[in-house]
């Protein structure tokens, strides 16, 4: 018996791509010869983008010859696949059977959308869901498997944590992220940060465990003026022993980030106070990020963060408020009980959605 996976994406040409992953496992791109003895590639990777708290579809078809297969023999098999070619269970049906596993329970669905269908549906999407997927169709002794990959619309933002610069190893650095409501970033994700204008001179940890920082303005201080622009590459380093700053990732929230308008200023303590009396918690820094790009949330007053640090959102600028760029800028760790400034409040929003899938996905 022969199965053939799909993985559809639409707007997705292709017509050759680097099938070998080093695993142990089949091939990526399958093939089959018409009577003409052509080669025909029968499955291309796709690209599926949703944000954080959205739904979204991981396409999968199949074919499987004979046409009288029993359904109830084919089994379905979604992992999640990490750079360091670790697996990790997502979902398994075989007949009408199903198990979902981990984090996934209650999120992950078949589409059903007839015959040959392998899709699943993930709702209420997380930003740990981000990454790479296998799917894989058995049918008694044979098998096929494809790869789609799930992207997030959402924002990279460099950290580095009260202690100063270049305090973090790999772990420090990933618990600094999740702390700030973000995840490590992706490569793939540091760099469309770089295409966007992302320039910053300190090296951070990405997801991959690898060092980088992006400049798009060349200059002596960031590796010489006279080396071109992009995404400067240390390579994989050592993650208990090396210490750098961080490139977080974070998406669209599921709440509002808004500047406490009061009398006067206050301090750490108070400004934790004052955001609890009004139904809300201090912001995190992944939060005022993404109520940045997200909400267009633009505010030129200094406030608190739940970190300590003073920051403000710019959307439009203008000379009085930092500078010629947009972003969200940063004056640093004041001391707590003794400075004073406004407040940034983050308030979740009501669960009305649950158990509901969620628009604004797409397929690229």
């Amino acid at each position: 018996m022969l199965v053939v996976v799909f993985i559809l994406a639409s707007a997705l040409s292709v017509s050759s791509l680097s099938a070998d992953v080093d695993k142990g496992r089949k091939k990526v791109v399958h093939v089959l010869e018409d009577d003409t003895g052509a080669v025909i590639v029968q499955t291309a990777p796709g690209k599926v983008v949703t944000h954080r708290g959205g739904s979204i579809t991981l396409p999968c078809r199949f074919h499987h010859e004979p046409e009288n297969s029993d359904p109830a023999r084919i089994r379905i098999k979604w992992t999640k696949v990490t750079d360091a070619l670790q697996f990790e269970d997502v979902f398994v049906a075989l007949g009408r059977q199903q198990r979902v596993f981990g984090s996934y329970k209650g999120r992950v669905f078949l589409e059903q959308a007839g015959p040959g269908d392998a899709s699943v549906i993930i709702q209420n999407v997380t930003l740990d869901d981000y990454g790479r997927y296998e799917c894989e169709v058995t049918n008694d002794m044979e098998d096929d498997t494809g790869f789609v990959n799930l992207d997030l619309e959402g924002v990279v933002f460099p950290y580095y944590p009260s202690e100063g610069r270049y305090r973090l190893n790999y772990h420090q650095a990933e618990d600094a992220c999740k702390q700030q409501d973000a995840i490590l970033a992706s490569h793939s994700q540091l760099h469309k940060a770089w295409l966007e204008g992302l320039d910053w001179c300190n090296a951070g940890w990405l997801e991959d465990g690898s060092v980088q920082y992006p400049i798009s303005h060349p200059r002596d201080q960031c590796g010489r003026r006279d080396t071109p622009a992009g995404v400067r590459n240390y390579g994989y380093r050592h993650k208990e022993d090396e210490h750098y700053d961080a490139f977080c990732f974070t998406s669209k929230l599921d709440g509002k980030v808004y500047f406490l308008k009061r009398y006067k200023k206050v301090n750490y303590v108070e400004a934790t106070k004052a955001c609890v009396r009004d139904g809300s918690v201090v912001a995190k820094v992944g939060q005022l990020y993404a109520a940045w790009r997200f909400q267009l949330l633009d505010r030129c007053e200094a406030g608190w963060l739940e970190d300590g640090s003073i920051r403000y959102p710019i959307v439009n600028p203008r000379s009085r408020c930092g500078g010629s760029h947009p972003g969200v800028r940063h004056l640093g760790f004041p001391e707590k009980k003794f400075r004073l400034y406004g407040v940034y409040c983050f308030r979740k929003n009501k669960d009305e959605t649950a158990g509901k899938p969620m628009n604004g996905t797409k397929v690229i």
